[in-house]
């Protein structure tokens, strides 16, 4: 799989150069006769194979394309949580004057060292790349490292589990009973931890969807190798479609 991953422009001329052998072999028959008939047979059939396969193709695209756009989200949402996770510690907690607000503001350093995963976010960004349809065609020469570096980070997205962010909860009964002695005596505080905790559960969720819509990705990874070989058998079949037509002005040309 990997030789096929860091040698698909290879794979494919080697499919063209065998189509152009073949329809060199051709080029001893004269137009109309029935092997040419066939060598269009074969290019109308491996045509629309090629062009069923690139709309499949598309579809994961988009799909990919979308997940990549999911994922900034989830990380400019990890990164402004931190922030006012960080702005709540600075305004209450150095040093919390009252023991409920303790009891937040221990809450809220359990969160924010429960987001701490989400720095694998980028790095779910750079595999995206990867089975994004086209995006992961390396045809340049030294792509071998850089292919080898992507397959490293894929395993790393893999192990990637978002279940470890539900160790904490945002609003447990000692937190609860916090919170609803501060509504009474300091209710901008309880209201800005209560926004913290929204965010954190929304976090969570958008964290869990995204894991599952990379898994049915990379489920379906496969169409990436389908789509290769059908643009290999394009290719195979390219020449004999472009040798008939050749034969079929020469006599014009006559």
């Amino acid at each position: 799989m990997t030789f096929i991953a860091d040698n698909q422009l290879l794979l494919i001329l080697m499919f063209f150069v065998a189509g152009l052998i073949g329809t060199a072999f051709l080029f001893r028959k004269p137009a109309g006769h029935h092997a040419w008939k066939l060598a269009d047979l074969v290019w109308v059939i491996l045509g629309g194979f090629g062009a069923l396969v690139a709309v499949v193709a598309g579809i994961y695209k988009s799909d990919s394309s979308h997940l990549e756009r999911q994922i900034d989200v989830a990380y400019a949402a990890t990164a402004a949580f931190d922030r006012d996770a960080a702005r709540f510690r600075l305004r209450f907690c150095d040093p919390a004057y009252d023991g409920d607000i303790a009891v937040l503001c221990e809450k809220i350093e359990f969160l924010s060292a429960s987001t701490a995963g989400n720095a694998e976010l980028p790095l779910f960004i750079a595999v995206t790349d990867e089975v994004a349809p086209l995006q992961g065609i390396t045809f340049l020469l030294g792509a071998r490292s850089e292919m080898q570096e992507m397959q490293d980070m894929a395993a790393k997205a893999e192990a990637f589990n978002p279940d470890a962010f539900l160790i904490f909860s945002a609003l447990d009964e000692t937190t609860q009973d916090a919170v609803d002695t501060l509504r009474r005596k300091v209710p901008t505080i309880a209201g800005d931890f209560l926004i913290l905790a929204r965010a954190y559960d929304e976090l969570i969720a958008q964290i869990q969807r995204l894991k599952e819509e990379w898994d049915y990705l990379q489920d379906n990874a496969y169409i990436l190798m389908l789509q290769l070989f059908a643009l290999c058998m394009v290719a195979f079949a390219a020449p004999f479609r472009l040798g008939k037509s050749v034969v079929e002005l020469l006599p014009a040309r006559r």
